[in-house]
């Protein structure tokens, strides 16, 4: 019999080695670059199959919230300096990331803020007065969380994680399509809790979206300390997450990337985690003095990266705003700062004794013993004023 090279080459064993198994990890991982939709100056760039542009007037909206956000920042900043507020987290330069994730969730989705969530808080429709009230440190919360869908803000790093996927799993076990979504810092991706979180709602399918804002440091603790991983966002591959990392200064790529996010977790396809490159303009909180940890030239590199100006230049572009429609929400903003002001320059009203409610479901005896003695010590302080 006459064997042909083309038997031959068919009978080979190197023909007969089976095709390379896929990569599982391939379906969790994030784009090698963060996704942008545009450049800088505000110039859009070619959309992802994945990730269409969000409506036009979604992102009229986005311009709009993000200017009063950044004029509530800006108050708030300096209410501090005037000593109406004990403490306060700037989120300047980060308004792409605060208001796009309001804007990806529907109003019966709870967040899980952080401390720099305050601008996230009143894009939500949250009165700043009451957000500020934590900050004030009048009361441990000064909205309520179950109105609101908004667990209070969080000052231990990444607790939240673990609050957020519990409650997540909770709502899809009663048969809710509720998504819950918790802000990160890129400090809080070093702490225990945000293991046992993304963990706990990976192997649960908790209907849960992780929004790290990595904004390069931890209070002063750059992000080369923190990881040695290209990117925060693969992170997600080790707990079996799928992951994204988008530019944290472009508007449209951040509501883009998180509508998809929200989707994915409300199909019932468990977590998703989102990592968005951005940068705190201000410093950590009032009390921080930033210049000992960075210098000034890397500030104004990410001043021209400003998310505010790079939607306003899209937007001209597209004919959807002009200068009366700027003119008109810097005015709005004004006017919600000067409300701000005005109300937290009134002197509050504060029960001592309200110290003691909501600390234990079933007050302990010590803090029955405590609440007893702080009731005895105002009813003498009173007594005495009264005989003056």
């Amino acid at each position: 019999m006459t064997t042909t090279p083309e038997a031959v080459r068919r009978a080979s064993p190197r023909s007969r080695r089976k095709a390379t198994p896929p990569d599982p990890a391939k379906p969790l991982l994030p784009a090698t670059e963060p996704v942008r939709l545009l450049d800088p100056t505000g110039t859009p760039l070619p959309a992802p199959a994945d990730y269409p542009e969000p409506p036009v007037e979604a992102l009229v909206e986005m311009y709009r919230r993000m200017v009063i956000g950044r004029r509530f920042d800006v108050q708030a900043t300096a209410l501090t300096k005037q000593g109406r507020l004990a403490v306060y987290p700037s989120s300047r330069g980060q308004e792409a990331c605060q208001v796009g994730a309001v804007l990806a969730l529907r109003e019966d989705d709870w967040v899980f803020p952080t401390y720099r969530e305050s601008m996230a808080l009143v894009s939500r429709g949250i009165d700043p007065v009451e957000v500020l009230t934590l900050l004030r440190g009048d009361w441990h919360c000064g909205y309520d969380p179950a109105e609101r869908r908004t667990a209070p803000q969080c000052t231990p790093l990444a607790t939240q994680c673990v609050h957020a996927a519990g409650l997540a799993y909770g709502e899809a076990y009663q048969g809710r399509d509720t998504v819950a979504l918790a802000f990160i810092g890129d400090g809080a991706t070093s702490e225990g809790d945000f293991h046992e979180g993304v963990n706990f709602a990976a192997v649960f399918k908790a209907p849960v979206v992780y929004f790290v804002q990595n904004n390069r440091y931890a209070i002063s603790v750059p992000l080369s300390r923190q990881t040695a991983a290209p990117s925060l966002a693969y992170k997600g591959v080790g707990y079996g997450v799928p992951s994204e990392q988008v530019d944290g200064n472009d508007p449209v790529a951040v509501l883009a990337v998180l509508t998809r996010a929200v989707e994915h977790a409300r199909a019932g396809r468990g977590p998703f985690l989102v990592e968005a490159h951005t940068y705190r303009m201000e410093p950590h909180t009032n009390a921080d003095d930033a210049t000992r940890y960075r210098d000034g030239a890397e500030v104004e590199a990410w001043r021209d990266r400003d998310p505010v100006a790079r939607l306003e230049a899209y937007l001209r572009s597209r004919g959807v705003l002009d200068d009366a429609g700027v003119a008109a929400v810097a005015e709005e903003a004004e006017a919600y700062a000067a409300d701000l002001r005005t109300r937290m320059n009134a002197q509050p009203t504060v029960d001592p004794m309200s110290l003691f409610d909501h600390v234990y479901a079933e007050p302990t005896p010590q803090l029955v013993e405590q609440r007893e003695q702080v009731r005895a010590e105002l009813a003498a302080a009173a007594d005495e004023e009264s005989e003056r």
